[in-house]
């Protein structure tokens, strides 16, 4: 797993890649996938971002040996229901209710309303261990990140700057993400601004190191 070269990386929201789902129901907008064969939308990635927007009911895809992790970010909502489970539907419920589930499992998505968009993180257990978290931005965070391991921040409402890293602040804005790295010693990020954001801290697993 490579950390971003300048350490700060920004992904405007305007440069998302929008694609439709094969069911057509929804779209998906890629933030970034990275993995041994150098990342890219492929499939060859050890972990992923992105952003559905669901526009229907329907099944999602299947994903064999990757975990899942979902964030609503606007919408009504949605119930999901998996095979085999007998406790009934998950919500996730505004604000920004989410679930953690395995992509190897078939769910079944069926909206509150008409439309929701959710935050997606993806990854292979295998290669990559994985942890997200919603907070609000008031003032400075500062993010301290260890050699071999990458933060992604992704701005769900707001305005902020990240510094610390690079040689000028980087703007963000709602929508946006920011890739946080390290080179051979542990580097200090500060994002500072003022909304919501979300954290994601991604590592070599332990069986991969």
């Amino acid at each position: 797993m490579q950390p971003p070269a300048a350490h700060a990386r920004h992904l405007p929201a305007n440069e998302y890649r929008r694609v439709r789902w094969h069911n057509g129901g929804g779209w998906t907008r890629e933030i970034h996938a990275e993995g041994r064969g150098g990342g890219g939308p492929g499939e060859d990635w050890d972990w992923r971002l992105s952003i559905a927007e669901i526009t229907a009911d329907g099944d999602f895809s299947r994903l064999a040996g990757v975990e899942r992790e979902q964030v609503l970010l606007s919408g009504d909502g949605l119930q999901l229901r998996f095979d085999g489970n007998e406790s009934g539907a998950h919500a996730l419920l505004p604000p920004h209710g989410r679930l953690r589930f395995s992509g190897g499992r078939a769910a079944h998505c069926k909206l509150v309303g008409m439309r929701a968009e959710v935050f997606n993180l993806m990854w292979r257990p295998q290669a990559v261990a994985a942890q997200l978290w919603h907070r609000p931005l008031v003032g400075a965070m500062v993010v301290f990140v260890d050699p071999g391991t990458c933060w992604a921040a992704y701005l769900v409402a707001g305005q902020a700057t990240v510094s610390g890293s690079v040689a000028s602040p980087l703007r963000l804005a709602m929508g946006d993400t920011v890739l946080l790295g390290a080179g051979a010693q542990r580097c200090r990020h500060v994002l500072d601004g003022g909304g919501e954001v979300l954290l994601v801290r991604l590592e070599p697993a332990a069986d991969a190191q």
